[in-house]
């Protein structure tokens, strides 16, 4: 049923130990903290931000390849924290990935049709021919030929692969599909076919997707939700619409100035962010944004701002909270 949830994350966070020699105790690197959101049946919840921003670390924790450090992921009404070894298992064909590069996601050794065999054959007691029954539907849903099953995948192009990909990954009939940069390794006129079969399938098999991406035109494209993440954090979570209309956060303001319009008379201000991105080990204290920051004041070098509302969005920003209160002074 679209709409139904089948995702719930609160307060989600991991930590690394990073060794610093053999008399030192190890540094704590705080990939992602405090991310809560929900994924809904036939609704995409994209998540953006630069390199480091913790975005693949949210997808390991998603796809159960590991534990968060705190905070609690419920996938179909399972804490996964709880879940016996046999829940764990089922929840996993519940939670299926796709990569980022085709061309290193599939075993150059293998023929396609045994590629989306292997879950089957791995997960399931299916007879062998129903195996192979399942593989061909599927090659059909994602627009391959028939002829394709016994090929390798070196003669397919880079689209090609990825819809072999996705083919793999719908496999076990899940409901959540994680999504990390799926189409950033291939041409522009590709991308749009693979994001509209995506679009086809989510409509069609009803599907929950976290879209991970630092391309907002394609986010633009896909998402119904986006969450916005600097150095661990989500600073801005709020629909699609909302944010790309009236972007709260500076640093939101500035990845949207960055993005290209395609429209010649469209004159849009460039926001040209100071400085590099933070060590993830030794973060600024306060907002971790606020060394980039045109609207720091003293307050946001000292306090951690929380994820408040703004709007129609949640913004974590001292300077967009002070803004709403001088307004409503």
């Amino acid at each position: 049923m679209s709409g139904e949830i089948v995702l719930e994350a609160h307060d989600l966070a991991r930590h690394y130990e990073v060794p610093r020699g053999a008399f030192k105790e190890p540094a704590i690197l705080k990939a992602l903290a405090n991310a809560s959101f929900t994924l809904a049946r036939g609704k995409t919840l994209a998540v953006v931000g630069e390199s480091g921003c913790g975005k693949s670390t949210l997808a390991r924790l998603v796809t159960m390849i590991e534990q968060p450090t705190t905070g609690s992921l419920n996938i179909g009404g399972t804490d996964i924290a709880k879940a016996t070894s046999e829940q764990l298992r089922q929840l996993r064909g519940e939670v299926q990935i796709v990569f980022q590069n085709p061309y290193g996601a599939l075993n150059p050794r293998q023929k396609i049709g045994d590629a989306l065999v292997e879950p089957l054959l791995v997960n399931t007691d299916m007879p062998a021919e129903k195996r192979r029954e399942a593989a061909r539907a599927m090659m059909d849903q994602v627009g391959l030929r028939p002829e394709h099953y016994d090929r390798y995948p070196h003669m397919f192009s880079g689209g090609q692969r990825q819809r072999i990909a996705i083919a793999r990954a719908l496999m076990l009939d899940p409901k959540i599909l994680v999504l990390d940069e799926p189409v950033s390794a291939l041409d522009v006129s590709i991308q749009a076919q693979v994001l509209n079969l995506l679009a086809e399938l989510q409509e069609r098999l009803g599907l929950a997707y976290l879209f991970i991406s630092h391309d907002l035109s394609v986010v633009k494209h896909i998402a119904d939700e986006l969450m916005v993440m600097y150095l661990g954090r989500a600073v801005e979570q709020g629909t699609r619409d909302d944010i790309f209309a009236n972007p709260q956060h500076p640093y939101t303001r500035a990845l949207l100035s960055a993005t290209p319009v395609a429209d010649p008379e469209y004159a849009k201000e460039r926001i040209v962010l100071t400085g590099e991105l933070p060590s993830p080990i030794d973060p600024p204290t306060g907002c971790t944004f606020h060394p980039r920051c045109s609207l720091c004041f003293d307050r946001c070098k000292s306090h951690v701002p929380d994820l408040l509302p703004a709007g129609p969005s949640l913004v974590a920003c001292h300077a967009v909270e002070e803004g709403r209160k001088d307004a409503a002074a």
